[in-house]
């Protein structure tokens, strides 16, 4: 079951508008940070079920920030947010190991689509233990 999200963003704006498009009926904690470094802090203090990961920002970038959360937690569930769908880019975040990725604005079906398939998983991965 997800418990914590981690919203991961340079824009307020983004980060607002995806926290108004997750479900407010399932309870969910939700945490914001505003570069990839202060995401890879606030991975290891929360220890969130799902982040939702931009790709340009400054400090660390979000293809940086999801390689390092993943050294930190093999099992993390990264669900990137990004405007930049080339193809290549696509590759680059799915070799990293993200979940999946969403483009900007995700619409929230998109969202909603996204946590049920990580519900999904995470219940696999206690049933496996």
């Amino acid at each position: 079951m997800i418990n914590k999200i981690l919203i991961v963003d340079d824009s307020p704006v983004a980060r607002r508008m995806l926290r108004t498009s997750i479900p407010k009926d399932k309870g969910f904690e939700i945490f914001e940070a505003g570069n990839g470094q202060e995401g890879i802090d606030k991975f290891k203090e929360l220890k969130p079920d799902v982040v939702f990961m931009d790709l340009t920002m400054p400090v660390l970038d979000g293809y940086q920030a999801t390689a390092k959360i993943r050294e930190i937690d093999k099992n993390a569930i990264v669900i990137v947010t990004t405007a930049d769908i080339q193809p290549k880019s696509i590759a680059s975040v799915m070799e990293l190991g993200a979940f999946t990725l969403l483009k900007k604005p995700a619409k929230a079906e998109s969202i909603v689509e996204a946590l049920n398939k990580v519900e999904m998983k995470l219940k696999k991965l206690r049933e496996n233990k």
